[in-house]
C-alpha cells in the first residue's frame, strides 16, 4: 500500500505536513475537524504538494525531513512538479 506525504494550505495561511495510506479520507477527515488537532478550524484547505512512498517507514522520514524545512522552501516545494490525485 502506497503512503502519501503531503502539504496542506490552511485558510490562516500556515503549512501543514502530514502522511497517509488514504489520502481521500485524510483529507476528509481534516475539512471534517476531525484530522489532526492542528487544523481543526484551520479550514478550509489547500491541497499544495504530495508525494508517494512505497513504506510508512520511508514515508515518516521524508514527513520527518519537509517539517525541517522553512516555511519558503515548502512553498518552493510545492511548485515543483507533483502528481495532484
Amino acid at each position: 500500500m502506497d503512503w502519501t506525504v503531503y502539504i496542506l494550505r490552511c485558510a490562516d495561511g500556515t503549512l501543514y505536513t502530514g502522511i497517509s495510506n488514504r489520502l481521500e479520507q485524510r483529507l476528509a477527515a481534516h475539512t471534517a475537524g476531525t484530522g489532526a488537532k492542528y487544523t481543526r478550524g484551520r479550514g478550509p484547505f489547500e491541497l499544495i504538494y504530495c508525494e508517494q512512498h512505497a513504506s510508512r517507514a520511508t514515508a515518516s522520514q521524508r514527513e520527518h525531513a519537509i517539517k525541517g524545512l522553512k516555511r519558503e522552501q515548502k512553498l518552493a516545494l510545492s511548485e515543483t512538479k507533483w502528481d495532484r490525485p
